[in-house]
């Protein structure tokens, strides 16, 4: 499902006097689009300008979302609400400079409540309280992971629609309560998919490889740059065929399935960032894939 609200202003003119909005084009018009408004969803803004616009801002939740051309006088950015927003009602600004002036304007943005399963699941007591030898390597890998997500390029680097990175099915869905041998941990930050180890992964889109290497909790872990603040995370691979710093395009291998990190068998996890939000990556294949034929 998609939402979509436009939002007109008025300009001034000359005289000091605001036109009505009737009598000349809008200054700036926005329109949201989304599966939905909750806890875990992507939401693609489209900004369509009087003129061609400057230093186009577009924030909520307390932080800036980068936005991108996609025309003359259109720009659009990609605002995630994160898997643990509360419900609530919260603002969307939007400001830029127009020929005419600066303009701004602001929209109620409300977030739904949503409810998400949970799983209990069996794995190896250490990566439920790994042991003191391994806490050291635990804290280097964090930051080493947070370091990565604050490296994005200022620019859009993929080029064509979101794919899966597998063909085969999802077999856990995002958001999950997990409890691990009882013990309930994070919500489940990406979707897993049911693929046989072996299975080729492609990169779901175009970027730059900021991580490829083992790492405790996710194994063989790929992180990818998107661009302005857009990343894939896929991991428990059993292959690599990328290295940091390569430069990826959408449907290259980037390694295969395997069953490494803390698992219970092979799969593929497959987790996407928006500035810092952790989305659904189906989300992306909605709004951001392939567009769907229309039916005869």
């Amino acid at each position: 499902m998609t939402c979509g609200v436009a939002i007109l202003i008025a300009i001034e003119t000359g005289n000091g006097h605001a036109e009505p909005l009737s009598a000349r084009a809008p200054a700036i018009e926005v329109v949201l689009a989304s599966r939905s408004l909750q806890p875990g969803e992507l939401v693609v803004v489209t900004l369509t300008f009087a003129s061609e616009p400057a230093d186009v801002r577009v924030t909520a939740f307390g932080k800036m979302f980068p936005a991108f051309t996609a025309g003359e006088r259109e720009r659009r950015a990609l605002v995630g609400i994160d898997v643990e927003q509360r419900p609530g009602k919260y603002e969307l600004a939007v400001s830029a400079r127009l020929s005419s002036g600066a303009v701004r304007e602001t929209q109620p943005l409300v977030v739904l409540p949503k409810k998400f399963a949970t799983r209990a699941l069996r794995v190896s007591p250490d990566f439920v309280n790994p042991p003191a030898a391994v806490q050291e390597r635990i804290a280097r890998e964090a930051r080493l992971i947070s370091h990565a997500y604050g490296d994005s390029v200022s620019e859009r680097l993929w080029d064509a629609p979101f794919t899966r990175p597998v063909p085969d099915p999802q077999n856990s869905a995002f958001g999950q309560r997990s409890v691990f041998n009882g013990t309930p941990r994070s919500p489940h930050g990406g979707a897993d998919f049911a693929s046989p180890a072996g299975t080729p992964i492609k990169a779901p889109n175009a970027g730059r490889i900021l991580l490829a290497e083992d790492l405790f909790f996710t194994g063989t872990t790929v992180i990818i740059d998107h661009g302005l603040g857009l990343f894939s995370t896929l991991a428990h691979l059993s292959r690599l065929d990328v290295h940091q710093g390569d430069t990826v395009t959408a449907g290259q291998v980037i390694g295969l399935v395997g069953a490494t990190g803390r698992v219970t068998g092979p799969h593929l996890h497959w987790a996407l960032r928006v500035s810092g939000a952790r989305v659904d990556p189906l989300a992306a294949l909605t709004l951001l894939g392939p567009p769907v034929a229309s039916p005869r």
